[in-house]
């Protein structure tokens, strides 16, 4: 694994995005859909047929949740030579693959308020947990739109978004639940959410992406802005709780903590849910009573490696099938004050972050996919 994941930049009206994403990305794209196709065949029984008739209800579903979701979605098809039904079927693997067992991803998110931390900015992270192998075909992608909208996102090939921040300085992590009340189905995929949440401008608008639509599956999203709150959201079909911090921290794993009329499928199973986001609080808690909290303390929690190898920093377990293992595939770092963003990729014990500052990234004159920040420690 290289020591960060390779940074692709677009620039344009959404459609120009997507079709330069589409270009910059084809072979990847090509490898991803390879590898989800056959897992929509083999543990959920879907057929190309399938693939194509959800993928299509899907991008019409973008059409009418988020037109610039769309408009990506359209261009990244032309950009790569794939069925935009394709695209819309990989953007929403995690509804596709409902009830197969299938997800079993872990992560654990937090955010620490800046009347904690020791320089009074907000700061968010986590640790994304997923099979290793998608590290190869995952990415740092920035987008700027013609107004200097920036976002800037982890993201798997052929998909919009994942954990990262924009220039308005509102941050977003993701965390997976599992509930009685997933369907699958007509809605909106988990994965448009966090772009539909990263393309807002302001946290009201980012609630109003996640809170009043149709949802299909459940899912955890934390948010924080350089304004200076955070907030968690556990969403489910037709309901969904609030979480605030407690004593400045706010920390999330991979099971409900409200008390939501569902059945929690996850909570039992998931490795270490249960004590992820007490042991995050636990870390933190003398910095954070200091009002001390620095991005290298948020270092030293997402690589703790306690009750190895199923710890905040995750390794594979060498007991399970190698198909079935699961680590930490890349680690993040945001000062959501600063729009800075530091990667190491997974387990995060064992590697370096790097820093990439959302401000400057077209400012280099570089050709996108282009290594010009360098490596520096997470304190620099």
């Amino acid at each position: 694994m290289t020591t960060h994941p390779p940074l692709v930049a677009v620039e344009g009206d959404h459609k120009d995005m997507g079709e330069q994403l589409g270009s910059l990305t084809a072979d990847k794209i090509a490898r991803s859909l390879d590898t989800y196709r056959a897992r929509f065949r083999d543990q959920a029984g879907l057929e190309d047929a399938d693939i194509d008739r959800w993928g299509r209800r899907y991008y019409e579903v973008a059409l009418a949740y988020d037109p610039d979701i769309a408009a990506m979605l359209e261009g990244m098809a032309a950009g790569s030579g794939q069925s935009v039904n394709h695209l819309g079927a990989l953007n929403a693997r995690t509804e596709l693959l409902y009830g197969t067992g299938y997800r079993d991803e872990g992560c654990t998110s937090l955010a620490v308020l800046p009347g904690h931390t020791a320089d009074g900015h907000t700061l968010l992270a986590q640790n994304w947990d997923w099979h290793p192998e998608q590290a190869d075909v995952t990415f740092l992608l920035a987008t700027r739109d013609p107004s200097g909208f920036t976002v800037l996102s982890l993201t798997e090939a052929g998909m919009l978004a994942k954990s990262g921040l924009n220039s308005a300085g509102l941050g977003v992590c993701a965390n997976l639940l599992v509930s009685d009340r997933d369907t699958g189905g007509d809605g909106v995929p988990y994965h448009f959410l966090l772009r539909g949440a990263l393309n807002a401008r302001t946290m009201a608008k980012a609630h109003r992406k996640l809170l009043p639509v149709k949802r299909i599956s459940s899912g955890n999203v934390m948010l924080a802005d350089a304004g200076g709150e955070a907030v968690d959201f556990e969403l489910a079909p037709d309901v969904f709780s609030t979480l605030l911090p407690e004593d400045g921290v706010l920390a999330h794993a991979n099971h409900f903590l409200a008390d939501l009329p569902l059945t929690d499928l996850k909570a039992a199973t998931s490795a270490l849910t249960q004590l992820r986001p007490s042991r995050v609080r636990h870390l933190l808690a003398p910095a954070a009573a200091d009002s001390g909290v620095r991005p290298a303390d948020i270092v030293a929690v997402l690589r703790d490696d306690w009750s190895y190898p199923d710890g905040i920093c995750r390794y594979p377990d060498p007991d399970e099938p190698l198909a079935d293992r699961i680590c930490t595939v890349y680690s993040l770092v945001m000062d959501l004050d600063a729009r800075t963003l530091w990667i190491a990729p997974g387990p995060p014990r064992e590697h370096p972050y790097t820093r990439w500052d959302l401000d400057t990234l077209f400012d280099h004159g570089v050709e996108p996919n282009a290594d010009f920040l360098p490596e520096v420690p997470i304190d620099a």
